[in-house]
């Protein structure tokens, strides 16, 4: 159990969005998750503001645009994933397993990104580690906050075997 304790302690999870919450019931929520995560590990939120003037460009220049600010704030040490539709589908006990590997496995800093509305450019791609598909559904790229936030934590309970997940 130290074991596992010093590892929770030792790596961190950013969450990077491009632009802010705008429902008040995601926001809600995700706060929610977001104070019970802090129990586990640490865990940062790390907001990149909308582009702005983006009505002359086409979804590909925005995404260029985006990734250039989404791979300023990532460091190359960083274990990036990439919350993709492509992505690999896990059930809620494979995400826990892949969390606990990426412990394990001593990384100090696993970056999850949301991608804007267009997706992510190729340069993201190029830079990833892995991707993850939370559905085959699609989502918009508010609600996946929320749904992300959720799954983490459900992940957590599941590595320290508490009851929240029932598996069935």
């Amino acid at each position: 159990m130290e074991g596992l304790k010093q590892a929770f302690s030792t790596m961190k999870i950013t969450l990077m969005l491009t632009g802010k919450t705008e429902e008040s019931f995601i926001k809600e929520g995700f706060k929610i998750f977001e104070k019970r995560l802090q129990h586990y590990i640490q865990f940062e939120t790390l907001v990149l503001p909308d582009l702005k003037n983006t009505k002359s460009l086409n979804p590909l220049q925005v995404k260029e645009k985006e990734a250039e600010a989404q791979l300023k704030s990532i460091n190359e040490k960083d274990h990036v994933v990439l919350l993709d539709e492509k992505g690999n589908e896990y059930r809620s006990m494979e995400f826990s397993a892949f969390i606990q590997q990426k412990m394990n496995s001593s990384v100090k800093n696993l970056v999850f990104i949301v991608g804007g509305p267009f997706g992510f450019s190729e340069k993201l791609y190029s830079r990833a580690n892995s991707k993850i598909s939370l559905s085959k559904m699609t989502f918009s790229h508010q609600i996946i906050r929320l749904l992300f936030a959720e799954q983490l934590y459900r992940a957590f309970t599941i590595i320290r075997n508490e009851p929240y997940h029932n598996e069935g």
